[in-house]
């Protein structure tokens, strides 16, 4: 099976706070051919780890690494990375991957009103301007 998880899936996998659920996306993860992350689902896992699990940076760092580890797991590991980046400059994730796929698609200035993104982006050695 070539399965896309979506992000209750690997919530559960990760949490491990429902007996039932958690031990079947465990197995539905480990025993799939591939499993295709979508950068969306991870940045929609980090807010949810980070917003309503409190779970610290270096935890939710610790299991990203963990699913790009697995043998089976297939992601965007580039936009990946930048989000992760971003996280190490002070941003969140997400502003990582979304200035990651941006510049993918030929922009070349990250624009937001969040100070802390556009300052991180900055750190990078991009190009970032903060809208007041």
């Amino acid at each position: 099976m070539k399965m896309i998880a979506d992000t209750n899936v690997l919530m559960r996998a990760v949490l491990d706070d429902d007996v039932v659920q958690s031990r079947a996306s465990r197995l539905a993860l480990s025993s799939a051919d591939q499993v295709v992350i979508s950068r969306h689902v991870l940045c929609e896992m980090v807010w949810l780890l980070r917003q309503r699990y409190k779970m610290s940076k270096a935890e939710i760092v610790k299991v990203i690494h963990g699913y790009l580890e697995a043998d089976n797991v297939i992601t965007d590991t580039a936009a990946v990375q930048a989000g992760l980046k971003a996280m190490e400059s002070g941003a969140d994730f997400a502003d990582g991957v979304i200035d990651y796929e941006g510049r993918w698609l030929g922009g070349n200035v990250f624009v937001s009103f969040d100070q802390k993104a556009v300052s991180a982006i900055a750190k990078q050695g991009q190009q970032a301007k903060l809208l007041a």
